[in-house]
């Protein structure tokens, strides 16, 4: 189901699609076909596609300081992924930590007496330690003391981490202060709602860019198709996927 769960999607994303319409376009002579390719690909390669679907996964979320965060039980910091290293060493290293830093600014700033990580692990990297492990050690080096963290068993998706986090909590009442990317937030909150657990979200990770530094449409960099532009595109077309999964419009 996991196999399935990433390869399906990867099928009608912008990249697989072009590239199948193109084939068969080329094997039938049908120029149509061709020209839909080139059409998606184009579309789905500017930075200004991507942007307003970032904006739009994102909503109406937005950036706040630890401050201004509620008290709850408990601070979760949902898994992001991290880097298996090259080398003898066996390292990983950080994708995006904003979601770490985040959590342990909140627990610092005593928002929370605990804090939760997940043991995300992926089955394509049977070698890796669940990233739960790693966010432990890290967090403890950095004077957070080890009674007052907890990591959960692994897990392999979002569903999974809402029940494994449930477990850990004291009661199904818990109301937990939920750290995850702001694309991602709207769904991960539905799932740890369904465990009856009462969620404060804390979005960070944004990737769309603030109106606050300037409009898109000023940036020509926006209007040029770039590879970056596509995998950002495709990257927020699977979350809309996810969503649809879930049912958590």
């Amino acid at each position: 189901m996991y196999l399935l769960a990433k390869v399906i999607p990867l099928l009608i994303l912008p990249l697989c699609l072009s590239l199948a319409l193109l084939f068969l376009g080329l094997i039938f002579r049908w120029r149509a076909l061709s020209l839909a390719a080139f059409l998606i690909l184009s579309f789905f390669s500017l930075g200004f596609v991507s942007q307003s679907l970032w904006r739009w996964l994102e909503a109406p979320y937005s950036r706040h300081s630890t401050s201004e965060a509620p008290q709850a039980d408990a601070v979760v910091v949902l898994s992001v992924g991290l880097h298996p290293a090259p080398g003898p060493n066996r390292l990983s290293e950080w994708l995006d930590p904003d979601r770490f830093l985040t959590g342990l600014d909140l627990y610092r700033a005593g928002k929370a007496p605990r804090l939760l990580f997940t043991g995300g692990v992926s089955p394509f990297s049977p070698g890796q330690l669940p990233e739960g492990q790693h966010y432990l050690q890290e967090a403890a080096s950095r004077g957070v003391p080890l009674a007052a963290m907890s990591t959960t068993l692994p897990v392999i998706n979002t569903a999974e981490e809402a029940a494994a986090i449930r477990r850990l909590l004291p009661t199904s009442k818990s109301r937990v202060l939920l750290v995850t990317s702001a694309f991602h937030m709207r769904r991960a909150q539905k799932l740890f709602e369904a465990q009856g657990i009462q969620v404060f979200p804390f979005p960070v990770d944004f990737q769309a860019r603030g109106s606050w530094a300037g409009p898109l449409w000023s940036d020509p960099t926006q209007l040029m198709p770039t590879a970056g532009a596509l995998a950002n595109s495709s990257r927020a077309l699977r979350e809309l996927l996810g969503r649809l999964v879930y049912r958590s419009w």
